[in-house]
């Protein structure tokens, strides 16, 4: 049963490896190379990187992509705490209806609301603070200090585990809710908040729909995963170059994937479903 379950676990595993080392060997091919069936690359030409970087500005777009990344991050971070918070340990009425409607928004695409949002920077909040919002980082950045219905539920999942009588013993000492926060819910939920932390990173990490349509072909402004794109339609038949910049534009991510795996698995695997 054993060798069974390895066996089964290997091939997951090389079915998740494969690809990731395809793009390796060809980001290491000339472009003759990369046309044809071999898979061995040789001569193994490293200069593809440095083609990559002379061709794109990928210091600007990595400090754009970690500033929307980083920014939402924290945004989400911050918002999503207090309003889980309410929802998991605050008794008021309609709460359970109020949050099945915050769950709910889950199940609206992003390209449903996106003609009205862009109205809604380009033209009303334009008008109303005389800022400029489309065409910069701004319409992704400041919705996620509003709240995520994801990271909400998972928040308030797990706030729900922990003891009742811990907060009890706060709000006897004197304490109200700022201080339960402070002093029970935050230091014990640090891995579900690295979770989602983490969750939100990588997703905006790889977010090409929201900046594709945000910031107007703004190339000051541009994130890694828009510059991608483009160098794709420049480059669209040398798969070594792409390959290069894919692998480029996944580096960070997986280190910081790595860096935070145990904290990242611990949250997930304590975030229940207990309602």
């Amino acid at each position: 049963m054993s060798v069974a379950n390895h066996a089964v676990l290997i091939a997951v595993s090389l079915a998740f490896a494969l690809p990731v080392v395809f793009m390796v060997l060809t980001a290491v091919m000339t472009d003759q190379q990369a046309l044809t069936a071999r898979l061995v690359p040789h001569p193994v030409q490293l200069s593809n990187f440095s083609d990559v970087f002379s061709n794109i500005n990928f210091a600007r777009y990595t400090w754009n992509t970690f500033l929307y990344a980083g920014l939402s991050t924290v945004g989400v971070v911050v918002s999503c705490i207090p309003v889980a918070y309410a929802f998991s340990r605050i008794d008021w009425r309609g709460r359970n209806i109020v949050f099945l409607l915050v769950l709910s928004t889950l199940m609206l695409p992003t390209q449903v609301t996106s003609v009205t949002l862009y109205i809604l920077w380009a033209k009303q909040f334009h008008d109303w603070t005389g800022i400029q919002f489309i065409g910069t980082l701004k319409p992704l950045i400041i919705p996620s200090f509003f709240g995520d219905a994801f990271s909400i539920f998972l928040l308030r999942q797990f706030f729900l585990t922990i003891p009742k009588e811990l907060t009890d013993a706060v709000r006897v000492d004197g304490g109200g809710h700022f201080e339960i926060l402070r002093r029970v819910i935050i230091p014990l939920s640090k891995p579900a908040i690295a979770a989602v932390a983490l969750f939100n990173f990588i997703y905006t990490w790889n977010d090409f729909y929201g900046p594709l349509v945000f910031l107007a072909g703004n190339t000051d402004s541009q994130t890694l995963s828009v510059a991608l794109s483009s160098f794709r339609g420049v480059h669209h038949v040398n798969w070594n170059l792409t390959m290069a910049a894919a692998l480029i534009f996944m580096i960070p991510v997986i280190m910081i994937f790595f860096l935070a795996q145990r904290v990242f698995i611990e949250g997930i695997t304590l975030t229940g479903v207990k309602g």
